[in-house]
């Protein structure tokens, strides 16, 4: 089995995660600090947000440079010094890789806006008028009202799917896909185990069209893959590409585009779920996911660095979940909801570990974001999606253990509310509390572990059964697993199919026999028992 198919990744946020110069920023050494953490919490792979050379107005994926890491993060030696020491303790690492566009700081666009006759002109998408590509819809409504941006300097629009600090790359320019492959060879030369590639679906861009998933494109994503097949046949890549599973198919391809791709419409669905207790939406979901070829793998998560994304829900479906988990319209951005899996649940431990074993039982690779295994809160005062960016809390030392900067030099502040403030939600708290929820979690990616059948099994419905439970078999040619999952408040009794069951979390005493009782928002890892 590829080593990405029942992999378990963890997001991290470095300026976010620790802080080991006390300038306010994380960097590559505080990462090295914690990787005892991530290897005891039993992470196979960490997926980095961008750490390259950045003017920052979006986080890093404002890319002034595919080369090189930001001044704040530490050198290139750390990076290299970083991945060595992941991969000694068998932990692999991907990084962002943002193919789309560039900072309008990138040297190519500074050189680009320069002249109309600038050697670096056709490098991004140039026009007289703003009235190309009209069928292409605006991401950002709340910020941008049209994709097209003035140039004072030259006269003309330059094109951006996101803001306009960003403007687009020509990839109808063979120039451009040729920088973007050595821009992979170089990372990939330094050891790293492949890219999550950030907004694939509009690369190219044509009249008449709605300039997302075109054959262009996915051309020019078969190229890359036959690039990193060629020289580096570990490597993998991840589609950022939010899109339905139908539309995902393509990035796919034969097994010659995607090794990976996010399963967008699933997401929301867990969350409509629980907030319903109805299990309806997940199953219609994933009945409707396509077969994907061969050693190609769902990534599944729960939350991100981005909002909570409606774009994969029906008009109706994204008013009940705004009104239902985002009900103050300072919690709500663009088409989603910009709060933190603890806080959408009300801060509910209960809620959150049937959130997690859901994650974990489903079909695909779980992927992980940094704080959400202790249950870290979110900060809606602050600008735009910043307010899921904020400091990793690991003790109750000065600004959480997270820098010994003084707190007005933090890149953001740091939570400290009664709720969800350091002193409260920590990782040392946690690790001291075997009932906590990190060390739920924990248990949880040490069970899945030893069951391939979560990475490489189909999904087996039970229908008959009330709409607030949520069970079905995973099975493959060796492991057979029953998974019970209660949507309800309320205690709920569950017969179980013929046989005796070993409860594979937590062992039992007796093994479960002819019918269950679950708890409200309870959740079941069970296997069949063979009769000796």
């Amino acid at each position: 089995m590829k080593w990405y198919m029942n992999a378990i990744f963890y997001q991290v946020y470095l300026r976010a995660f620790h802080d080991a110069d006390g300038n306010g920023w994380g960097d590559f050494l505080g990462l090295r600090q914690k990787i005892d953490y991530l290897e005891w919490l039993g992470v196979d792979c960490i997926w980095m947000m961008p750490i390259y050379p950045s003017p920052l107005r979006d986080d890093g994926y404002d890319i002034s440079s595919f080369y090189g890491i930001h001044q704040n993060y530490g050198l290139l030696e750390d990076f290299r010094m970083t991945v060595e020491e992941l991969k000694r303790r068998n932990i692999r690492i991907i990084m962002d890789l943002v193919v789309n566009h560039t900072s309008d700081q990138h040297p190519w666009f500074i050189d680009s806006r320069s002249s109309k006759d600038s050697p670096m002109r056709d490098f991004y998408v140039w026009s007289d008028t703003d009235e190309l590509y009209e069928d292409a819809r605006i991401i950002f409504l709340d910020t941008e009202k049209s994709n097209w941006a003035y140039d004072e300097q030259t006269g003309q629009y330059y094109w951006h799917r996101f803001y306009s600090s960003q403007p687009d790359l020509n990839f109808d320019n063979e120039e451009v896909q040729d920088e973007i492959l050595k821009a992979l060879g170089f990372w990939l030369d330094l050891g790293i185990d492949g890219f999550r590639v950030d907004a694939v679906p509009y690369l190219i861009e044509r009249d008449g069209t709605n300039s997302e998933n075109l054959p262009e494109t996915h051309d020019y994503l078969k190229k890359m893959r036959t690039y990193v097949d060629e020289n580096y046949p570990d490597a993998i890549l991840l589609a950022e590409a939010n899109q339905w599973a139908h539309d995902l198919l393509p990035y796919f391809g034969d097994g010659d585009e995607f090794h990976m791709c996010f399963h967008f419409p699933v997401m929301p669905r867990l969350y409509m779920a629980l907030a319903k207790g109805d299990r309806t939406s997940i199953v219609e979901i994933l009945e409707d996911t396509p077969e994907i070829p061969e050693n190609t793998q769902w990534a599944t998560f729960l939350r991100n660095h981005d909002e909570l994304t409606l774009e994969m829900v029906t008009d109706e479906e994204r008013q009940f979940m705004w009104d239902f988990y985002a009900p103050e319209q300072r919690q709500r951005i663009n088409l989603g909801i910009r709060r933190r899996l603890a806080p959408l649940m009300e801060n509910d431990q209960s809620r959150i570990e049937l959130m997690k074993s859901m994650l974990m039982t489903l079909p695909g690779a779980p992927v992980l974001y940094y704080g959400d295994e202790i249950g870290m809160g979110d900060n809606v005062q602050l600008f735009d999606r910043n307010g899921v960016r904020t400091p990793m809390q690991w003790n109750t030392e000065h600004n959480g253990g997270f820098s010994t900067a003084p707190a007005e030099l933090l890149y953001t502040s740091i939570i400290n509310d009664p709720d969800y403030g350091y002193n409260t939600v920590n990782v040392e708290n946690q690790m001291r509390n075997g009932s906590s929820l990190l060390h739920i979690v924990r248990r949880m990616i040490q069970t899945r572990k030893k069951f391939p059948v979560f990475g490489t099994g189909g999904i087996e419905w039970l229908h008959d059964l009330p709409e607030h439970l949520l069970c079905f078999w995973r099975k493959d040619e060796t492991q057979t697993l029953l998974i019970l999952h209660n949507l309800s408040n309320e205690e709920v009794t569950v017969t179980l199919p013929e046989g005796k069951y070993e409860d594979v979390m937590y062992g039992s005493a007796k093994p479960p026999e002819g019918e269950i009782t679950m708890l409200p928002y309870g959740y079941r890892w069970l296997a069949p028992m063979i009769e000796e």
